[in-house]
């Protein structure tokens, strides 16, 4: 591989879950520009609707399907699909993910009396493990199947920062959810290296997205966070487009099992 080529995405056929905004927009933004097919799963129809447009506005070669990763059969569904229109999938992104609302303690340092640990409530728990921990479960379950026949493959999950600390301003559920993934990440990797697929994940640190309801969009709410930022920002969306063309693209072939950590430093520790 030339060094003129060694991030070329061209021709490779790619599926994005929770591609419709955010992270997995950007992703499908710079694969897309790159020459990839993409194919965004999503549960919101109008953010796919969306973005197909935006995509196809600059030339994409994209394709949208409405799936839900708590969804197993939709899950399988969407997939085979994808692969019975390519003829195989080179590229998952298993980036679908739900906030799991505030930490204990508030942005000035005060506790946060309504996110006690014993108080968490169920249904909140359930619903992130649902979608953060099963779902990526089955995302990469799903992709491993398609792939094994092929002998190729790279699988790319959204973990987090919060994989390997504890968090005071973000929620139980989230962190836990993401711990989970770092494991199954891990997992996968040893078990399907064998078989020519690769299985990395990003980690992004505090990242403005429609997450948690678009809440890091309020100055407020960053506050806490870019002050404590070495690099003394927030991440965008777009910061995360060449992490994701490396971990795509023939420049990670001989890394698997690895968390790609992107915060602007945030997980280093406080700065002047």
């Amino acid at each position: 591989m030339g060094n003129n080529d060694i991030f070329d995405v061209s021709g490779l056929v790619t599926v994005i879950t929770g591609g419709a905004s955010g992270i997995g927009l950007a992703v499908a933004e710079v694969l897309s520009a790159g020459g990839a097919s993409v194919t965004l799963v999503d549960r919101d129809a109008d953010a796919l609707a969306g973005a197909e447009r935006d995509l196809s506005a600059g030339g994409a070669e994209v394709d949208i399907i409405e799936a839900d990763v708590t969804e197993t059969g939709a899950l399988s569904h969407a997939f085979d699909a994808v692969a019975a229109k390519h003829g195989r999938i080179d590229v998952v992104f298993a980036n679908a993910g739900i906030g799991g609302g505030p930490g204990f303690l508030t942005g000035d340092g005060a506790r946060n009396s309504s996110r006690n640990f014993e108080d968490l409530p169920d249904a909140q728990w359930d619903q992130v493990m649902a979608v953060n921990l099963t779902g990526a479960f089955h995302t990469v379950q799903t992709a491993a199947r398609i792939m094994k026949p092929k002998g190729a493959g790279k699988i790319i999950v959204t973990s987090s920062i919060s994989a390997f600390k504890a968090e005071q301003f973000v929620g139980t559920p989230y962190v836990v959810s993401k711990a989970g993934v770092a494991q199954i990440v891990r997992q996968a990797a040893l078990e399907l290296a064998g078989y020519g697929i690769t299985v990395n994940a990003m980690a992004p640190g505090p990242f403005i997205t429609n997450i948690s309801g678009g809440r890091l969009k309020d100055a407020d709410a960053r506050a806490v966070f870019e002050r404590n930022i070495p690099l003394r920002r927030m991440g965008e969306p777009d910061d995360i487009k060449g992490l994701a063309l490396f971990l795509a693209s023939g420049a990670s072939d001989y890394m698997t099992g690895a968390h790609m950590v992107i915060d602007g430093g945030f997980s280093l520790g406080f700065a002047d």
